[in-house]
């Protein structure tokens, strides 16, 4: 059971089911009278992201969908994930078919390139067919001169190791990756700083350890992505796009990313911040594009007052970025079409980031994230509760530990009945993804009556406080427990005792940390990448059904 400060349990349930009704009402076929009696058109809104996991492809585009637009997502079967690369010519075909009437476009290039995010990692294209797919942007924008379109493409990301790759790069980097993100590392230092003899001499041992086929392989894939984004800007120069987004994958201050972003930053030259932003991240653009759409649509450009916890706060370098949260911010509210503003009474969205006062990003599966009180906790507790008390649209960056909420942090807002008091929470993978995915969302929120911004809130802490900080950690010590074949990042013969177990955990951390809810009486966990790294955590999928976003 929950605290006695949480919202009255009976009036939250009564809300929630009026909402799941009015939903379905919302998207049933009108009858004669009531479709000459409907208001203005619903605005429509494609969407393409750039693979289809749930954080990337329905949570997205559910948060718009909780507006009443229509937003049209490919199936899941046309976009890659982590074994399918995906298929652009299928993409660009289903694009060209479902773009009639809509208002607006959020685009990943890299499906519409590659066929997705991995599928840029992994692909095995010509330079040519590449570059043949960048100028179809231009036969759309022909075919659709109306239409406002926003693109997002990433700059190829540098894991530090085989293990951080998580499989998702050639299987020689399994073996190389660390050496290749060092060689990589010190390429970019010598064009910026200059090297030491010492590192001279590391480098040309390092050119000779990893084999030469595998270092080109890797190399000449990152040229054709590196020529494909100079072409997108020059589009964005010839208004092709109304605004590009250049994210950085996940990367670090030395790096091939690092290297490749500073070039294209000379690339693009003077592009004005109304067009064009280059920034940490990827993950998140596709929230933030489609939160800059409706702005648009609307005419509105929100007012977001920020402010940190104590310590470093904005100036805190988060694990996987080459820059401080602080400018991922400013670029975020940005790419969102808001403003920032000096302070919280005139905001539309009062954001609060819980980094660590040390300057230091933990991982979310580490020991320390226990439920306990650190350094900075409480401090930012009193803040929260003092902004909400008040009655300030807020909304919290949770990045003190990447890939998963804060455990202490949500349990001082669990005890203060704080955790259905804010407008959006983010905490579900690296730092710039959390900050800028509760950026899109917050600035929505204002749009969103109580029981749409609540559900969105159980969305995030159903998976980034009960399964990433908690039961994702847990199961992954009792694998060995499971019969079957399968590991942390190949599930196969384990995958259904996985969902199962998971399941029954999240059902237990639900029923000691959230209100009863009646959309909490059943919990699936599947797993659609076949690993633990990320789930797809459906509940009460018979009241919020989720097929109106495809098309």
């Amino acid at each position: 059971m929950v605290g006695n400060n949480m919202r009255n349990t009976a009036g939250k349930k009564f809300r929630m089911a009026t909402a799941a009704f009015l939903a379905v009402l919302m998207f049933m076929p009108l009858g004669g009278e009531a479709r000459k009696k409907a208001a203005d058109p619903v605005p429509k809104i494609v969407y393409v992201p750039h693979d289809n996991r749930p954080i990337s492809n329905k949570q997205t585009a559910e948060v718009v969908g909780k507006l009443g637009y229509q937003v049209v997502v490919p199936p899941d079967e046309k976009l890659g994930n982590r074994t399918n690369l995906g298929n652009p010519e299928v993409l660009w075909q289903w694009l060209e078919e479902n773009s009639g009437e809509a208002e607006a476009a959020v685009i990943s290039s890299d499906a519409m390139l590659y066929g997705s995010l991995v599928g840029s990692r992994k692909h095995n294209y010509s330079q040519a067919e590449v570059m043949a797919r960048v100028d179809r942007f231009k036969k759309f924008r022909h075919e659709h001169p109306k239409m406002q379109l926003y693109v997002f493409s990433s700059i190829m990301r540098t894991p530090r190791s085989g293990e951080a790759s998580g499989h998702e790069e050639p299987a020689y980097y399994r073996k190389y990756g660390a050496d290749i993100f060092r060689y990589t590392g010190l390429k970019d230092k010598e064009e910026t700083e200059g090297l030491t003899w010492r590192e001279k001499k590391e480098a040309g041992f390092l050119e000779r350890l990893i084999p030469k086929k595998d270092l080109q392989d890797w190399l000449g894939r990152r040229q054709k992505n590196y020529a494909a984004n100079e072409k997108l800007l020059s589009l964005i120069k010839a208004n092709t796009f109304n605004y590009m987004v250049l994210g950085r994958d996940d990367n670090a201050p030395l790096s091939q990313t690092h290297r490749e972003s500073r070039h294209l930053q000379e690339a693009a030259g003077n592009l004005e911040s109304s067009k064009f932003q280059a920034m940490a991240g990827i993950d998140e653009i596709g929230m933030l594009l489609l939160a800059r759409a409706v702005n648009d649509i609307k005419h509105d450009v929100p007012f977001v007052y920020v402010r940190y916890n104590w310590g470093r706060g904005g100036k805190t370098i988060p694990a996987y970025s080459d820059e401080t949260i602080g400018a991922s911010i400013d670029s975020a509210i940005n790419v969102g079409g808001g403003i920032q503003v000096s302070s919280p009474e005139k905001a539309d969205l009062v954001l609060a980031v819980n980094t660590n006062p040390n300057g230091r990003t933990y991982e979310a599966s580490e020991r320390s994230n226990d439920g306990r009180s650190r350094e900075g906790t409480d401090y930012f507790a009193d803040l929260v509760n003092e902004y909400a008390a008040k009655g300030y649209p807020l909304a919290i960056a949770d990045v003190a530990y990447a890939n998963g909420s804060d455990n202490a942090l949500m349990e001082n807002l669990k005890k203060r009945g704080l955790l259905f008091e804010l407008k959006a929470y983010s905490g579900w993978n690296t730092p710039t993804n959390s900050s800028g995915f509760v950026i899109g969302e917050g600035m929505l929120a204002k749009y969103m009556k109580d029981e749409a911004v609540d559900d969105l809130l159980l969305t995030r802490y159903l998976d980034d406080w009960a399964y990433q900080a908690n039961v994702r950690g847990t199961i992954a010590r009792q694998l060995t427990w499971l019969r079957g074949d399968g590991v942390y990042g190949s599930l196969d013969g384990k995958k259904r005792a996985v969902s199962e177990r998971s399941a029954r955990m999240m059902t237990r951390f639900v029923e000691e940390n959230l209100p009863p809810f009646e959309s909490l009486k059943e919990i699936e966990v599947n797993f659609p990448w076949n690993r633990l790294f990320e789930s797809d955590i459906i509940h009460a999928k018979e009241l919020y059904p989720m097929d109106y976003l495809k098309h």
